[in-house]
């Protein structure tokens, strides 16, 4: 009967390979040639993943060199479908203007719990081994995963969520729309809080809004280099380019009028306006800042504090690509240009916009 199953196949004559294979299968079961020929009627019926699942399962367990060739065979021809079937999803994910803009997708953390199956899944999905997937899903901060096409990102970003491996994307241009205000110091805190501040063109002048609309905060460390003299392993000097200090960044977010409030240690003029400090001019900088920072803080106890950036650059500082995109909207005193400054600003417009959707 195997013979007439074979002949059936051949004809493409899938009905009645079908009602063959339904005797066999009742018969002989654990025949590998039944097995084989089960595996072709759910690849020609369209159900690939039992397909590949008969197909590896024949690799495993039958010794029969031909079947072995076969069910290799087949696993390759459903490897091309689900590429093509990638490929004209994707095509048909990009079609409109909105879809081409350049994005980005970040994978946000997962437990250790989570991962082994998280990995096999996002493996799957992202064409990956087992080992790298596992290797590639963060377990602290977000990670900055794949630059592109949104429609494209999309696509890959939904599989993803309905695997249950959380991630977001967003385009750039989404980011760059987010007016950047310079904080220079606050003038009022109650019954509004006003601040005297910079926009865009370094226009000074003041934003009154109320602390109701601010819904995050954003801070970060950004390094600050200096090139000093050091002594090499056979003895000599040598230029070398050191940390030498961190400028303490805070941004406040206020979506309601698309605007981040972004304040720096060395930025703010803690002599000037609301007395939220005493003896300001005496005391260090960091000192001020700190005070400052808790101020905030009391006058946001309930807001959320994304203090994770650090991390987040670890995966985004080798990104020159999308980097070269982003205005940083800081102005640190560099003596060579750095990746820092719009990785921080990539990092809080991200937490805008997933925060906005």
């Amino acid at each position: 009967m195997i013979e007439q199953v074979a002949i059936a196949f051949e004809h493409k004559d899938y009905q009645t390979a079908a009602k063959l294979l339904k005797q066999l299968l009742v018969e002989s079961p654990e025949h590998p040639w039944v097995q084989f020929y089960l595996g072709r009627l759910h690849e020609v019926s369209g159900k690939h993943q039992d397909a590949e699942k008969v197909y590896r399962q024949l690799l495993r367990d039958t010794r029969n060199s031909r079947i072995v060739t076969l069910a290799r065979e087949g696993l390759r021809r459903l490897q091309e479908m689900e590429i093509e079937e990638r490929q004209r999803a994707i095509s048909q994910a990009t079609t409109q203007a909105s879809d081409i803009e350049l994005g980005v997708l970040v994978l946000e953390p997962l437990s250790n719990e989570l991962k082994t199956e998280a990995s096999r899944k996002f493996a799957q999905i992202m064409q990956l081994d087992p080992y790298t997937a596992r290797l590639v899903l963060p377990s602290r901060g977000w990670r900055l995963y794949r630059i592109g096409p949104v429609g494209e990102l999309k696509f890959y970003g939904k599989q993803l969520q309905q695997a249950g491996i959380a991630c977001f994307w967003a385009t750039i241009a989404q980011i760059q729309q987010i007016q950047v205000y310079q904080v220079k110091y606050f003038q009022a805190s109650t019954p509004q809080a006003t601040v005297v501040c910079c926009n865009e063109t370094n226009q000074l002048g003041s934003l009154t809004f109320d602390w109701s609309e601010v819904t995050a905060k954003v801070v970060g460390l950004l390094p600050i280099f200096e090139q000093v003299v050091d002594v090499d392993a056979r003895r000599k000097l040598e230029w070398k380019t050191q940390t030498q200090d961190y400028a303490q960044f805070c941004d406040l977010h206020i979506p309601g009028r698309r605007s981040i409030l972004r304040i720096y240690d060395n930025g703010y003029e803690f002599q000037q306006g609301l007395k939220i400090i005493p003896q300001a001019s005496q005391n260090t900088i960091r000192i001020n800042w700190n005070s400052l920072s808790s101020w905030i803080d009391q006058q946001l106890p309930e807001v959320k504090i994304w203090s994770d950036f650090t991390s987040f650059a670890d995966t985004t500082l080798d990104q020159t690509e999308i980097l070269g995109h982003i205005k940083s909207h800081i102005d640190l005193l560099r003596r060579e240009e750095t990746n820092w400054d719009s990785a921080f600003h990539l990092y809080s417009g991200l937490v805008f916009v997933k925060d906005a959707n």
